[in-house]
């Protein structure tokens, strides 16, 4: 994850983090070297001193014991004893001291990995007494056992002597490798007191002794060459003492003897007078070589802490300035972006919608009061502000723009589709009129195909309007049967012939609703006949139910995913705001805002048969009971809504039927389509008529229809001295037999012609049957 997706407060942690790691990374670098020479007196103070103690009474008992064994007595006598009971204390005392807790928490793991060697080579030494006890070791195995304690106290001392400070450490080094040579010395003078007890050397002790005592004194040489000064000028003293001197000129007389069977050329208390001074004089240098070395690295150390403590604590002290300065500053930033954070959301969650919504209802907006200057300050926020004040004004009159342009779009979409809806009505006019006059079967179809398009047209340009957010202006004033509602949906379908009408119930819908009704249905139902295969048909049921009437209509065709399902339903329930770029399901946008302009509940679903159900719930307050049920084969003309009548013929298997449906209907332009031509649609009713029409109106159709009288409704001074009469010479009861039998002769022979046509789509339709 990029370090740019982390939160200011996120990135100004890890910076303090940083620092503080950085400081405490310094401070411990500063503080390492005190630590480490502090450590190193803790651990020389322990565990070194007890082991040059230690060191110091194994060397007499080595020598003791090699002294024992060259006399052939028993052993041990008791002055080993006495030697081993005070080299056992001291071991005991290593032991509890180089085990503390502070030596523990000082040594590190070289260090103690060495000392826990030591210990367990220093109990081994009780195991090497008791097999030179029996015998079993003679003087130079004795001494080995010996040996190997005191190398691993020595491996001991030079783990302590790796000090940080380079000065400190070499001289540690320097007084570490004094010591081990005075260790030749007193290997030296066990073998040479042990020969001496003895009465004389083997041969290899002869060798070994002369190699010892070359070494040793090479060693000494070298290494006091890197003594400080104070320890090398009391190296050149204990050098130049009689002690030393004596102990040269006899170890020079006994590597000249080369004869290993005859007695030595010195005694025991010759070598014991020299080499005893001479040995305590080289370990008295060591000891105070070595408090010296103790003793300067104190002050370092103290100087080391005083330097952590002025640049620890300064450092210290500005990273908590530091820290505070970040958190001060921080919290000003974010107040101050929170403060953005929430003007950018009130602006666009609130004020743009408000903005966009009272523009699209015609109100004036003041931007200068919508878009209030925000004030942040003058520094690099304030900046941002000043940006952001800039750019909500910009987006607040893009808003209002947009909003204005979406208003002006809608006008002009209002505009267009009410010049096209009046356009096709007096289309529909003129078709009937030509309906009216015409005989001949083939003209009377296509009359009525031309028909069936314009009532399509008006259905498209009554689409506009509702996209304008507007109503259309069909209307009923009164009742109208379900079945003539779903029927005049029918009338507005292309391909209505593959619509199969079920029983609907004696349900009538109240007139208000009808138009947006009809509307609604014909939407649902073009779009099942659209989907589904040109084979399958469409069927339309309805029932009364609970909450109200329901409408169902259901389709065979290749159905809906869930998704789509579930996303349609949500655009019907829920409809987004129109927008132009929205087209690709117009007629969605078009239920919605039907079905809420009357409460209409419409659901997708899944049909069992493969293909989608749409129920379509009508609330109770919308539909009645029938008061006078008639049945719904269209017996009733009068009942059916204007150019409904056709649709609802067209499905009559007897002429009498429709004869007696042609004679009702003939005052309200319903001439007997051809059932192979689409059918009329209906046509809306004034909803309230005039007061001139309510005095005018005094005859009636058979059907209980009111005759309208031309110039009913224009004031006296527009109408026609000599205003045209209702003419009730096309009344069923004055045709003659002729007309009846001419009307009833292009019926026929519209029938026939239906027939033989409908017989051959179905043979050209796959899978048909001639």
């Amino acid at each position: 994850m990029r370090l740019r997706n982390f939160g200011v407060r996120t990135k100004v942690t890890a910076l303090l983090v940083s620092l503080v790691a950085l400081w405490g990374f310094a401070a411990w670098v500063t503080l390492r070297e005190g630590v480490n020479l502090v450590g190193a007196t803790t651990v020389d103070s322990g565990a070194v001193q007890p082991s040059e103690r230690l060191l110091a009474e194994l060397q007499r008992e080595r020598r003791l014991t090699l002294v024992a064994l060259g006399t052939s007595g028993r052993l041990p006598d008791k002055m080993l004893r006495d030697q081993r009971a005070r080299t056992d204390a001291t071991a005991v005392e290593l032991v509890e001291s180089a085990t503390s807790a502070s030596v523990q928490f000082a040594a590190d793991a070289p260090l103690q990995r060495r000392i826990d060697e030591a210990l367990k080579s220093a109990e081994g030494i009780r195991t090497a007494r008791k097999t030179i006890d029996d015998g079993r070791f003679d003087r130079g195995e004795a001494a080995d056992s010996y040996n190997e304690v005191i190398d691993s106290l020595y491996r001991m001392f030079e783990s302590v002597a790796s000090l940080d400070d380079k000065e400190i450490a070499r001289d540690a080094r320097t007084i570490l490798a004094v010591s081990r040579s005075s260790e030749y010395l007193a290997r030296a003078d066990a073998l040479v007191a042990g020969a001496l007890a003895k009465g004389g050397f083997t041969p290899a002790e002869h060798t070994e002794f002369v190699q010892l005592s070359g070494f040793y004194r090479i060693s000494l040489e070298q290494n006091a060459a890197q003594l400080p000064a104070a320890d090398a000028a009391a190296y050149t003293a204990w050098a130049k003492s009689r002690a030393v001197n004596q102990l040269r000129v006899l170890e020079q007389r006994l590597a000249q003897q080369s004869d290993t069977g005859v007695a030595p050329v010195v005694t025991s208390a010759e070598w014991r007078s020299a080499t005893e001074p001479a040995r305590a004089g080289l370990e008295k240098l060591i000891s105070d070589g070595g408090d010296r070395l103790v003793d300067s690295s104190v002050p370092g150390a103290v100087g080391v802490v005083v330097r952590l403590v002025l640049a620890g604590g300064l450092g210290l002290i500005a990273v908590v300035a530091s820290i505070i300065l970040s958190i001060t500053t921080t919290r000003s930033l974010l107040a101050q972006l929170r403060k953005l954070r929430d003007a950018a959301h009130d602006l666009s969650d609130d004020r743009l919608p408000s903005v966009v919504e009272r523009i699209g209802r015609g109100e004036d907006v003041d931007l200068a009061k919508e878009a209030p200057s925000l004030d942040f300050g003058d520094d690099e926020i304030g900046q941002v502000g000043q940006a952001f004040n800039t750019v909500q004004r910009t987006a607040i009159g893009v808003a209002a723009e947009q909003a204005e342009l979406r208003r002006s779009i809608r006008d002009i979409l209002l505009s267009l589709a009410r010049r096209t809806q009046g356009l096709v009505h007096r289309q529909l006019t003129v078709l009937d009129v030509m309906e009216r006059r015409e005989t001949d079967p083939e003209e009377l179809k296509e009359l009525f195909r031309l028909d069936h398009l314009a009532i399509r047209m008006r259905r498209n340009a009554e689409n506009l309007i509702v996209l304008s957010g507007s109503a259309p202006a069909r209307t009923w004033r009164r009742s109208v049967p379900m079945v003539d509602v779903v029927r005049g949906a029918l009338a507005e379908v292309e391909d209505y012939t593959r619509v199969t009408l079920m029983p609907m119930g004696d349900v009538v819908l109240i007139g208000r609703a009808v138009g947006d009704v009809i509307h609604l249905l014909a939407e649902l139902i073009e779009n099942a006949v659209s989907f589904s295969p040109p084979y399958t048909s469409v069927q339309v049921s309805g029932q009364l139910v609970a909450n109200g009437y329901v409408i169902e209509i259901e389709d065979r065709g290749l159905g809906m995913k869930p998704e789509d399902l579930a996303s349609a339903n949500d655009r019907i329930a829920e409809p987004p705001e129109f927008r132009i770029t929205g087209t690709a399901r117009l007629g969605l946008y078009v239920v919605s805002q039907l079905a809420r302009r009357h409460d209409i509940q419409v659901v997708l679903k899944a049909s069992p048969y493969g293909g989608t159900t749409v129920v379509v719930l009508l609330p109770q307050e919308l539909v009645q009971l029938d008061p006078t049920p008639e049945s719904q084969d269209g017996d009733n003309p009068e009942r059916l809504p204007r150019r409904q009548t056709a649709v609802a013929t067209a499905t009559r298997p007897a002429a009498a039927e429709n004869v007696r449906t042609l004679k009702s209907a003939r005052p309200q332009r319903a001439t007997a389509p051809s059932p192979t031509g689409p059918a009329p649609a209906p046509e809306p009713v004034p909803e309230t008529p005039s007061e001139s029409e309510q005095e005018p109106v005094a005859e009636f159709t058979p059907s209980g229809l009111p005759l309208r009288v031309p110039q009913a409704n224009l004031v006296p001074a527009l109408r026609d001295d000599t205003p045209t009469q209702p003419d009730f010479e096309e009344d069923d009861d004055e045709r003659s037999p002729e007309e009846i039998r001419a009307m009833m002769g292009s019926l026929q022979s519209g029938t026939r012609l239906g027939r033989s046509q409908a017989a051959k789509m179905l043979d050209e339709q796959p899978g048909g049957e001639a």
